[in-house]
């Protein structure tokens, strides 16, 4: 297996269906990824272990307290990607405060709660990834310019209907 470039970290099993869609973009785009879930305080040496072994991106899943981007980004100097998650009957505003209201020098990038932030942190990564991989960032340019393609049609579809 090749050695991971990005770590996907969850902060408990309940939010792996959450957070799969990132998982299934790195695979399309052919990162090489590890998906698994940890704990801010009890497996921080997890992200040592990892960054020693090549990781270049961290991204962080996490409800409620959202502790985990936050402890991980105090342990690297990588870029670490926060994923709010919705767990509490805050509907995530804890967890989007939490994840985004760093101390100065340990920023976390944080993305929009749930799926669709599951779904930008990958492309995030993605994009941290392509500025040294140029067969990245043609993947990248590609797949944007399907998502400009899927709108046009969507486009004439509605039109064609109703115009």
């Amino acid at each position: 297996m090749e050695k991971a470039k990005v770590a996907v970290f969850i902060g408990s099993a309940s939010d792996e269906a959450t957070v799969a869609p990132c998982a299934d973009i790195l695979k399309k785009l052919g990162i090489p990824f590890r998906f698994t879930v940890t704990s801010a305080h009890r497996t921080p040496e997890l992200v040592d272990s990892l960054e020693a072994a090549g990781c270049e991106v961290f991204i962080c899943a996490a409800g409620m307290a959202a502790h985990l981007a936050g402890a991980v980004a105090a342990r690297t100097m990588k870029p670490v990607i926060g994923i709010p998650v919705a767990a509490s009957p805050l509907g995530g505003m804890d967890a989007l405060l939490a994840t985004v209201q760093m101390p100065p020098g340990f920023p976390v990038a944080t993305v929009a709660l749930d799926k669709a932030g599951a779904r930008n942190a990958a492309w995030l990564a993605a994009q941290i990834l392509a500025l040294h991989d140029p067969e990245l960032a043609h993947k990248i340019r590609i797949s944007r310019e399907r998502f400009k393609s899927d709108v046009a049609v969507a486009g004439a579809e509605i039109e064609a209907k109703y115009c």
